[in-house]
C-alpha cells in the first residue's frame, strides 16, 4: 500500500490529532484512554483508512513506552503495602491468578484452541490493569479505603507474577524446542541471579550516592532515570530476559531511594504518551475481516473475566474474614484484563507461539472487559446495593478481620459519632474529648485508624457510605453525628443512610463551598461546616472583633 502522507512527521501528527479527538470522546463517555487509543489504531490501520505506514517508527516509540511502563511499575513497587496487607494481598492475588489461569485454560480448550494458544489466552485473562484501577480509585478517593488497599496489594502481586511469566515465555522462545528448555531455563536462572546481584551491588554502593549528586538538577535526575530504564532494558534483552524485565528491575533498583516519587511523577506523562503508540500499533495490526469470527469466543471469555474474577476474590476475602461489601468492592477491580495482557500477547506473537487471530481475540476481550469494568467500578455502590441481598454467602457470621480495627473504650457512653480522622477531623475529636464529650471516631483508612488508637476516644474502621455499617453504630444514644469529610457525595450518602435508619439526633457535615452546603442542608443537615470560610471568619473576628 502506498503511503497516504508524504512524510513520517505528518503521519505522526495526524495520529496524535486523532488520538486527542477520540480520547476526548472516551473521557466524555468515562472510558479509559487505552480503549480510545486502540480504536485510533483500528481506524488508522490498513483495515479502515490505511494511514499507518511508519511501522518502524511507531514500533520504536511503542517499545520505549512499554519499557517506561515496566520501569514505573518497578519504581512504585510499594513493599509497605505488601507488608501491611500481608496475607490478604498474597492470598487474593495468587488465588485469583491460579483460578483464572486454570479455569480460563479449560474454557479456551473447550472453544477449540490448541494447548499453547489456550495457555496464552488463559494467562492474558489473569492480569488486571494497575493503571486503570489506581486511576479510578484515585478519582473516587478510595485508594486509602480498605478495599482500595487490598486491591493495590494484590495488583502488586500480579505485577510480580507477570514479570516472572515474561521471563518464562522468553526462555521458552529462546529454547526453541522442549529438549533444550531445561538447559535454557538453567541459563536464564543463572543469568538472572547474576543480573540481580549486580543491580543489588549498584543499589548499595553506587546508585544512591549518584542520585544524591544528580538530584541537584531535577531535569538531569529524570534524564538519568530514563537512560537507566532503557539501558537495563537493552541489557535484559541481551541476556535473554526481554526489555520489559530489564526495565522493571531498573525501576526496582531505584524504588528504595528518596527520589522515587519525583522520578515517578515526572515520568507518568511521558510513559502515557509513548504507550499511546503501543496501543495504536496494536489496533493497526487487527484484521477486521477475521475479527468477526472471534466475537463469540471474546464474549464468553469476557463474561468469565467480568463475573468469575470478582467471585473468586469475594470468596477468598470472605473466607479470610472480610465483610461481603469489602469483598465485592475489591472484586470489581479485577473484572478486566490489563495492558500487560496485551503486552504478553504481543510477546507471544513475536515469538511465534500464537497467531494474529489469537492476538485479535485477546485485544477484543481487553476492549470489552476494560469498557464494562470501568462502569462497574464507577457505579460500585449502586451495584452493591442491588446485589447485597444475594452476597451473604461470601461473608462469615463474624467478619473478624474488620473488627480488629474497632477499638472500643466504652461505646455505651458515646454521645458524638465523628466520621473522618484527617487533620480537621482528628482536631475536632481531640477538642471534643477535652470538653468532656465521649466520642466514637470512624474512618475508612486503616492506617489513620491505627494512628489514632490510644488517643482516649473510641476508634473504628468504617465507611460513611455503607448503610450496613451505620446499623452497627450506637445511633440511638448519640446527640450528634459529625462528618469532617468534605466530599459531597459521601455526606449525601451518610445523610440518606441516617434518615433511612431512623436517626433522631442532629447532624453536622462539612462542605467545600456554600453551594454544596445549601444542598446538604436541603437533604437534612442541621449544620454545615465550611473549613476555610469558617476559619477566615474566626480569624477576622479575633483580629477586629473589638472594633464592633
Amino acid at each position: 500500500m502506498n503511503p497516504v502522507f508524504s512524510d513520517v512527521f505528518t503521519e505522526i501528527a495526524v495520529l496524535l490529532l486523532m488520538a486527542a479527538i477520540i480520547g476526548a470522546i472516551a473521557v466524555r463517555l468515562r472510558q479509559p484512554l487505552i480503549v480510545a487509543f486502540i480504536v485510533v489504531g483500528i481506524l488508522a490501520g490498513p483495515s479502515v483508512l490505511g494511514w499507518v505506514s511508519a511501522n518502524d517508527q511507531v514500533d520504536l516509540l511503542a517499545q520505549l513506552g512499554i519499557a517506561l511502563l515496566l520501569f514505573v511499575v518497578g519504581l512504585k513497587l510499594d513493599l509497605h503495602i505488601i507488608r501491611t496487607m500481608g496475607a490478604v494481598a498474597l492470598a487474593a492475588g495468587m488465588g485469583q491468578v491460579i483460578f483464572t489461569s486454570v479455569v480460563g485454560y479449560f474454557i479456551a480448550i473447550a472453544l477449540g484452541m490448541s494447548p499453547v494458544t489456550a495457555l496464552y489466552v488463559a494467562v492474558a485473562l489473569t492480569f488486571s490493569s494497575t493503571i486503570i484501577i489506581v486511576k479510578l480509585l484515585s478519582d473516587k478517593r478510595e485508594v486509602d479505603a480498605l478495599h482500595g488497599r487490598i486491591a493495590i496489594g494484590f495488583l502488586i502481586i500480579q505485577d510480580i507474577v507477570v514479570v516472572l511469566v515474561m521471563i518464562g515465555l522468553t526462555a521458552l522462545g529462546e529454547a526453541g524446542d522442549v529438549s533444550s528448555l531445561g538447559r535454557e531455563a538453567v541459563e536464564v536462572l543463572l543469568k538472572g541471579g547474576l543480573f540481580i546481584v549486580a543491580i543489588g551491588l549498584l543499589m548499595r554502593f553506587v546508585l544512591t550516592p549518584l542520585l544524591n549528586q544528580l538530584a541537584r538538577s531535577p531535569e538531569l535526575l529524570v534524564l538519568f532515570a530514563i537512560a537507566w530504564a532503557v539501558a537495563l532494558g537493552a541489557l535484559g534483552a541481551h541476556l535473554g530476559f526481554s526489555k520489559e524485565v530489564g526495565a522493571f528491575l531498573a525501576g526496582v533498583s531505584l524504588a528504595s531511594t528518596p527520589y522515587r516519587e519525583i522520578i515517578g511523577s515526572r515520568l507518568v506523562s511521558l510513559r502515557d504518551f509513548l504507550l499511546l503508540f503501543f496501543f495504536i500499533d496494536l489496533g493497526a495490526g487487527l484484521e477486521l475481516a477475521t475479527l468477526g469470527t472471534q466475537v463469540l469466543p471474546a464474549i464468553i471469555l469476557s463474561l468469565f473475566v467480568l463475573i468469575g474474577n470478582p467471585l473468586i476474590v469475594m470468596t477468598i476475602l470472605g473466607f479470610m474474614g472480610y465483610r461481603k461489601r469489602t469483598g465485592f468492592l475489591a472484586g470489581l477491580t479485577v473484572a478486566q484484563i490489563s495492558e500487560f495482557s496485551l503486552i504478553l500477547g504481543a510477546l507471544g506473537l513475536s515469538l511465534g507461539h500464537i497467531d494474529a487471530d489469537t492476538m485479535g481475540l485477546i485485544t477484543l476481550v481487553g476492549l470489552i472487559t476494560i469498557s464494562a469494568s470501568t462502569y462497574m467500578i464507577l457505579y460500585s455502590y449502586p451495584l452493591y446495593e442491588r446485589f447485597a441481598p444475594w452476597l451473604d454467602v461470601f461473608e462469615r457470621k463474624r467478619a473478624y478481620r474488620e473488627e480488629v480495627g474497632d477499638q472500643s473504650t466504652g461505646e455505651n457512653g458515646v454521645d458524638i459519632i465523628l466520621f473522618g480522622l484527617g487533620r480537621f477531623g482528628s482536631g475536632i475529636a481531640a477538642e471534643l474529648q477535652q470538653r468532656g464529650h465521649c466520642v466514637l471516631a470512624v474512618d475508612f483508612d486503616p492506617v489513620l485508624v491505627h494512628q489514632q488508637e490510644g488517643r482516649g476516644y473510641s476508634v473504628r474502621y468504617g465507611d460513611a457510605e455503607d448503610p450496613e455499617f451505620l446499623a452497627t453504630l450506637p445511633l440511638a444514644q448519640v446527640q450528634w453525628v459529625l462528618s469532617s469529610v468534605r466530599e459531597k457525595d459521601i455526606n449525601l450518602a451518610l445523610l440518606h443512610g441516617l434518615r433511612d435508619f431512623g436517626y433522631k439526633g442532629r447532624v453536622s457535615v462539612t462542605a467545600h463551598s456554600s453551594v454544596d452546603a445549601e444542598q446538604l442542608k436541603q437533604v437534612g443537615a442541621d449544620q454545615v461546616l465550611i473549613p476555610y470560610t469558617d476559619a477566615a471568619t474566626e480569624a477576622v473576628d479575633k483580629l477586629f472583633g473589638a472594633e464592633k
